[in-house]
């Protein structure tokens, strides 16, 4: 398996989504995510996601020429408008809004409304975490989770992340989509013909099934039962209700051909010197970090991909023959 630097990665990334139709500023924001999902460790989100991009770049699902701007300014808030195109762009304007927004008023909320796949949702917070603020995120997506007692798919898979900053330490970083598993780990068991555990999914008439087949047509289970689905539901209405976003059974499936995504998401910055003020927050960060550690075995949150990261940038980032050379042959 090639060991690739991350400079090396990006640029040939960045060439493909050019290739495929993508802004400048627009392919290199996403190179840029896809990497950094690759180096932390967190491959479904990583390059793998590169060959789909430049699929809706050309079939117009994305719109690649999309620049994001600011549509509503609230003080505090703004709404975002990712214009049809890749999520990445304008995430980081979210981000950077909700930072700059969140010096002057303590909190702020950036939402984006007519977006795409917003990948690992960790990302989208560094620039918080960097500016000693908690944040987080949200992102709907198309629909995977049924209501609870309900039968058919509405919500997506969700993911929620937080970023917590510490003193002298990498931050805390959480990180979770709200489904038992991702459909990935699905689609393999059904081309294997293997049976998946009870608890993953339910058949398209929402019973539990163990059947991978049923599954797919279904729809995935969310953690934690009635706990996760009501989750869903809360993510669904902070990214859409709030941003006039497509709720996920309003979205096509990214993975079969279908109309532009118009996704939602939603970025939270708060400044501890709002509240007690920064010291005592870190304090208090530091202070549970000890509890936490004071078992041998508990691993922080994010510390896999802190590791991951840094192996990446001293090493190159690991990939498989063929995904590199899709990827060469993308960027070509």
């Amino acid at each position: 398996m090639p060991f690739v630097t991350i400079s090396d990665l990006i640029t040939h990334a960045t060439a493909a989504l050019r290739r495929a139709g993508a802004s400048t500023t627009m392919a290199c924001a996403t190179a840029e995510a896809l990497v950094h999902a690759e180096a932390s460790g967190i491959p479904t989100h990583g390059l793998a996601r590169l060959a789909l991009y430049c699929s809706h770049l050309r079939s117009g699902r994305a719109q690649g020429a999309a620049a994001p701007r600011i549509v509503h300014d609230g003080a505090g808030c703004c709404l975002i408008d990712a214009g049809g195109g890749l999520a990445y762009e304008a995430l980081a304007l979210a981000s950077t809004e909700a930072v700059a927004r969140a010096q002057r008023h303590g909190i702020a909320f950036a939402g984006v409304t007519g977006s795409h796949h917003a990948g690992a949702m960790a990302y989208h917070l560094e620039r918080v975490g960097a500016a000693g603020m908690v944040g987080l995120a949200f992102s709907n997506s198309p629909a995977a989770i049924n209501a609870w007692g309900g039968r058919r798919p509405l919500f997506g898979t969700n993911p929620v992340a937080a970023v917590f900053p510490r003193r002298d330490h990498p931050a805390l970083v959480i990180d979770l989509s709200l489904t038992e598993v991702v459909r990935g780990k699905i689609m393999l068991h059904a081309e294997q013909g293997k049976p998946i555990p009870i608890g993953w999914a339910l058949d398209r008439d929402g019973h539990p099934t163990t059947d991978a087949k049923a599954a797919l047509t279904g729809s995935l289970a969310a953690i934690g039962g009635a706990k996760g689905a009501m989750l869903a539901l809360t993510v669904e209405i902070l990214c859409c209700a709030l941003t006039g976003a497509s709720f996920g059974f309003e979205n096509d499936s990214f993975f079969e051909p279908g109309r532009p995504a118009r996704i939602g998401h939603a970025l939270i910055a708060i400044d501890p010197r709002a509240l007690a003020g920064r010291e005592v927050f870190m304090t208090r960060i530091e202070a549970l970090v000890a509890a936490m550690t004071a078992d041998d075995d508990v691993r922080l949150p994010g510390a896999r991909r802190h590791a991951a990261q840094a192996k990446a940038r001293a090493e190159g980032v690991a990939l498989s023959d063929s995904l590199l050379a899709q990827i060469r042959q993308l960027a070509a």
